[in-house]
């Protein structure tokens, strides 16, 4: 094994001790800025991970936020339930009712998959970071504390106007002007207007 070749570089005596003053000295000279917590809110950035919301009209017991949770922190109950035919003759559909959509926070480590992988925009992040509570076991926050945190979930950032249109936005716009025009009645055709009749012109003198 090759020995370490040693450094050439002359060693100063009191360069760190000179170092480490200079940064005391910089720090010294700048101003001190102290927040004011809990009286003033923080200015939180718009992509803080604080909690997360559940928006629950759009969750469709599919389990898989709680498949893909690397922690298995999400806990979640549902049954079916029976949709009478709409038309007769039709067929009976069930559906997947929701009854318990919790998620413990002691073991949540806010990484964000659950909210990545759902498909129908159930899940989103909360800035909202005031949750604490002197007992582990309360940190199991249930449906109706999640629902209360969507409401503090920041409006989505603007599209850029030089972007293209989203594919659902167009979809639905390009549907909503089919559905406008097929409800507009048809104008009615306009009357075609009425001429005389035409007549043979008399012969006049020396018409052959």
């Amino acid at each position: 094994m090759a020995e370490p070749v040693p450094s050439t570089r002359p060693r100063i005596p009191g360069a760190g001790l000179a170092k480490g003053l200079a940064v005391t000295f910089r720090t010294m000279t700048r101003k001190t800025v102290t927040q004011q917590y809990p009286e003033v809110q923080p200015d939180l950035p718009p992509r803080t991970r604080g909690v997360i919301g559940l928006f629950e009209e759009n969750c469709t017991v599919c389990m898989l936020c709680a498949r893909e949770c690397p922690d298995w922190c999400i806990y979640i109950d549902s049954h079916k339930e029976t949709i009478p035919a709409a038309a007769p003759g039709g067929r009976e559909r069930s559906r997947n009712v929701l009854d318990r959509f919790a998620i413990d926070f002691s073991l949540c480590m806010y990484c964000g998959i659950c909210i990545e992988v759902c498909p129908f925009d159930a899940l989103f992040w909360s800035p909202e970071f005031e949750y604490a509570e002197t007992d582990i076991r309360d940190l199991t926050h249930e449906r109706d504390k999640l629902r209360e945190w969507m409401w503090t979930v920041p409006a989505p950032p603007a599209l850029d106007p030089g972007a293209e249109e989203p594919k659902e936005i167009a979809a639905a716009r390009k549907t909503a002007e089919k559905l406008s025009a097929a409800a507009q009645p048809e104008p009615a055709p306009e009357p075609r207007p009425r001429t005389a009749p035409r007549t043979r012109p008399e012969p006049q003198e020396g018409d052959e």
